[in-house]
This record gives C-alpha cells, sequence and structure tokens, in this order.
C-alpha cells in the first residue's frame, strides 16, 4: 500500500500551483518581481519561473474555478492592500477544505492512493468515526461482490435487458441514500459483465426497494441483487430448500408490497420473484445478509442448475 497524506499533495502540488497563480496575477496587477516575493514568501527568482511559467503546476487546480476564484480575491486584496499575510492564509485554508471536500485535492489523491477508489472516503472533511467505517465497509462490500459477480460462470445469460444491479444498506437505513449499488447498473456485452462504475449510496432505486423491504422484516437482511427470472435457477432454490417467494410485477408500490409478502411469509426469502407483466421484465432477487452473501448464493444456485441439466 502507498501511504500519501492529503497534506503532502497540498504541499507539493497544491501549493506551488497557487504560487504560480498569485505570481502571474500580482504581476498583472503591477506588483514589481521583489514585492511579490515578499507576499509569497519565496525568492525573486522563483517569481522570475512562476511567472514565465518554468514551474508548471497542475491544471487540475488551475482549471478549479473555486482556484480561480480564491487566487483572484487575494491578488486583489494583496495588490490594493486591503488584505495582509493573515487574510491570504485564511482564504487558502478554506480553499483547501473546499477542495478536499470531494474536490481536485480528494480526486488527486485517490489516484495516488488506489486503495481509496470507490470508498466514498471523506476523512478529511468528517474524520474518522463509526459512522464513516460503516460506510466506507458497505462501499468495499459491493464492489468485492461486483467482482465476483462478474466472475461468475453463466451470469451473463442472467442479466436482464434493463441490467443488473446489487445492493447494500447501511444498518438502520431509512431510504434509498442508505443503501450502496453500482450507478449506471451492471450489464452483459459480448457475454460479459461490465460494471461501469465504482458503488455509491443512493445509485439504484431498484434494488433499494427490495434491500429496504427486506430490512423492515428482517433488519440482518441488509444485501440484495436482481437477475433475470429463470425456471432452472429457481428450481435449484428449490432443490436447496429456500422455497421462492413469488410477488407481484408491478412497479407501483412496489416496497408496500413485498413488506406485505414478507410480512405474510414471517420471514425474508432468500430468493423472490415475479414472471413479469406488459413492458416489465421478469425480476428475480437473490437476498443476503451482505451484498456477498447474495452473490455467493446466486453462485451456488448457478452451480446446482447447471449440474441439474
Amino acid at each position: 500500500m502507498t501511504l500519501v497524506l492529503p497534506s503532502e499533495l497540498v504541499v507539493d502540488r497544491f501549493l506551488p500551483t497557487v504560487r504560480a497563480m498569485l505570481a502571474t496575477q500580482l504581476a498583472e496587477r503591477g506588483m514589481t518581481q521583489q514585492e511579490i516575493a515578499a507576499n509569497l514568501g519565496v525568492t525573486q527568482a522563483a517569481v522570475s519561473k512562476y511567472i514565465s511559467g518554468e514551474n508548471g503546476g497542475d491544471d487540475r487546480f488551475r482549471d478549479d474555478p473555486e482556484t480561480i476564484a480564491t487566487v483572484d480575491r487575494i491578488a486583489d486584496g494583496l495588490a490594493s492592500g486591503e488584505m495582509d499575510g493573515y487574510d491570504a492564509l485564511a482564504e487558502l485554508l478554506s480553499l483547501v477544505r473546499t477542495l478536499e471536500d470531494r474536490g481536485p485535492i480528494c480526486e488527486l489523491h485517490e489516484e495516488v492512493m488506489p486503495e481509496l477508489q470507490g470508498l466514498g472516503c471523506d476523512l478529511c472533511v468528517r474524520g474518522l468515526d463509526p459512522d464513516v467505517r460503516t460506510e466506507r465497509d458497505v462501499l468495499a462490500t459491493v464492489r468485492t461482490a461486483a467482482r465476483t459477480l462478474a466472475a461468475t460462470p453463466g451470469m451473463a445469460a442472467l442479466v436482464p435487458n434493463v441490467g443488473t444491479n446489487i445492493g447494500m444498506a447501511l444498518p438502520e437505513a431509512r431510504d434509498e441514500t442508505d443503501v450502496a449499488a453500482i450507478p449506471g447498473r451492471i450489464y452483459a456485452m459480448s457475454g460479459r459483465i461490465e460494471i461501469p462504475a465504482n458503488p455509491e449510496f443512493g445509485a439504484s432505486k431498484h434494488v433499494a426497494t427490495a434491500v429496504l423491504a427486506a430490512q423492515d422484516t428482517d433488519p440482518d437482511v441488509r444485501g440484495a441483487l436482481n437477475i433475470a427470472t429463470d425456471d432452472d435457477l429457481l428450481a435449484a432454490a428449490e432443490a436447496r430448500g429456500y422455497e421462492p417467494l413469488e410477488f407481484d410485477a408491478e412497479y407501483e408500490d412496489r416496497g408496500t408490497h413485498l413488506r406485505e409478502r414478507f410480512a405474510e411469509r414471517g420471514s425474508v426469502p432468500r430468493v423472490a420473484y415475479h414472471c413479469g407483466a406488459f413492458g416489465i421484465e421478469p425480476t428475480t432477487f437473490v437476498f443476503g445478509n451482505t451484498a456477498e452473501d447474495a452473490v455467493a448464493l446466486l453462485g451456488e444456485l448457478v452451480d446446482e442448475a447447471a449440474n441439474g441439466q
């Protein structure tokens, strides 16, 4: 693992870029290189390089609207004398906090530390707390489940035309924003499974509806995925003693309908399905305590169905 602190990126990538931008802006406002050097705390030779463009910088920050606006504000303040070093520092610290909140610094941090990608990391903003840790774990679980699903033999044939998704809820989830899933859904292309993006919270109303209904009946059931309804797969579930539950295909009030069906049964089934309706593809939900559990069960059922043929 490459351990890089965000503050290192601020010093190595952000600060040189902002200094170069400020040097250019202050020169355009009539300040001498010596005056600019005094304001920025660098040598006159460094200012000369900044103004000539030799120092480069990171376009990620150079093109950022918040950075541009802040640099303009500081340059105006320093050139007019309405702002001193303390004021300029306050402006820059505020900008850094903004850029760390899913901004360019966060983006750069994920590039140099790939372990953070897809985790929705916001340690810089919220710090380390149990809620952040739980969210991170859920996102990581969904990401692993999606990769396992993509490697499941025969999975491409079970992906409906509208796509498949995998979801997992936070404990005591209240709405779809508390359920992590794959944005844009998972599709089959040329016999392969395509996962378009890393998981995010609130990315799928479809799978979130099923997960939330399940959680209301059994708080331990927090994961689910949807696939095309397949008779062999349902038979495999029956053979393994899971007793698939059929439910109504209509989308309207599906959450309420699922809750009623689960309540009638007295538990959340591992497999629930419908046979479709006009304009609605036949769909099956596979449930598990986690997203990985749901994918693991699907793998078992696929194997069972293949061996039973």
